[in-house]
This record gives C-alpha cells, sequence and structure tokens, in this order.
C-alpha cells in the first residue's frame, strides 16, 4: 500500500488574495495527512448552522428575562464598583479608537472587527452616560456629549468597518 505524501503548504499572509469562495493560485491547499478524511463539507454546514441556532435560542431566551428585569429592578441602587465599571468601559473605549485610528491610518484590512467592536462600545457608552446621570444639568452635558461626540464617532467606525469589510470575488 503506497502512501500519499503530506502536504503542507505555507504562504505569507500579503500572497493571500482576501476574497472568499473559490482558491486561487496563491491559496494553501489544507494539509492532509495519512490516514485523515477531511470533514465533508455538509458537516461543516450542520457545526455552522447549529451555532446559529444556539445564538438565536439565546436571544430569544433573553426576551422573558428582560421582562422580569423590567418589572423587579427597582429604580436606584448603590454600587459599590461604579468607578471601576466606568473605567474599565473608558479603557476599552480608548483601546478601541487607537486600535482603529491606527488600523485606519495604516489602511489596514484587518480594520473591520475593531472598528465594528468600537462602534458599539460607543453607542453603549452614550446609552448608558444619559441613563445613569442624574436628572437635570448632568442628564443634559450626557445628552449633549452623546449627540456632539459618541454617537458621531460611532457611525465613523461603522462606517470604516463598512468599507474595509471584504468583498466576496467572483
Amino acid at each position: 500500500m503506497r502512501r500519499e505524501p503530506v502536504m503542507v503548504a505555507s504562504v505569507s499572509p500579503i500572497a493571500r488574495p482576501r476574497g472568499r469562495g473559490r482558491r486561487s493560485a496563491y491559496a494553501p491547499r489544507p494539509a492532509v495527512l495519512p490516514g485523515s478524511a477531511a470533514v465533508p463539507s455538509a458537516l461543516r454546514v450542520l457545526r455552522r448552522m447549529r451555532a446559529g441556532h444556539v445564538l438565536a435560542g439565546a436571544g430569544v431566551a433573553l426576551l422573558p428575562w428582560m421582562a422580569l428585569l423590567a418589572f423587579r429592578t427597582p429604580s436606584s441602587a448603590h454600587v459599590t464598583n461604579w468607578s471601576a465599571a466606568w473605567i474599565g468601559l473608558d479603557a476599552a473605549l480608548a483601546a478601541g479608537l487607537i486600535g482603529t485610528g491606527l488600523l485606519a491610518a495604516r489602511r489596514d484590512p484587518r480594520l473591520c472587527l475593531p472598528a465594528v467592536a468600537t462602534s458599539a462600545l460607543l453607542f453603549m457608552d452614550a446609552w448608558f452616560d444619559v441613563l445613569t446621570s442624574a436628572s437635570g444639568p448632568d442628564r443634559a452635558v450626557a445628552a449633549v456629549l452623546a449627540a456632539g461626540i459618541e454617537i458621531p464617532l460611532a457611525v465613523v467606525c461603522a462606517v470604516l468597518a463598512v468599507r474595509a469589510f471584504p468583498k466576496p470575488s467572483a
């Protein structure tokens, strides 16, 4: 019995095409080891579908939880780690903005994911800044900062993410 040789391709990330779908001359073939069978594509599709169903089910399961919280959560609470929570969120925002800005300045194709994450964090920060501020001047300042800085930056990040998203090849 003659065994096929092991095929291992090594192509630098720069030479790889960015498109999806068909393989090109630059894309490496998967390694084929003796005695191993490739995972059928139908099995991969089923795994992806299962993950999708689990995620959708988790979203549906949140709906009754949200209703319960709407009726049972007190309107005010004393939080011991309040400053740590806000500092952590602002640290994540700073890291996201710096990373997204550097990747955008270098026109790096990996910009998409950090830009999406930063956009989501900025929208969330605006939402919680306004809703957790005291009524009166504090809420007015939070609303002005949200409308004037956080939401526009979130939109810029979202636009950068959409523009950096890899286009499917024909």
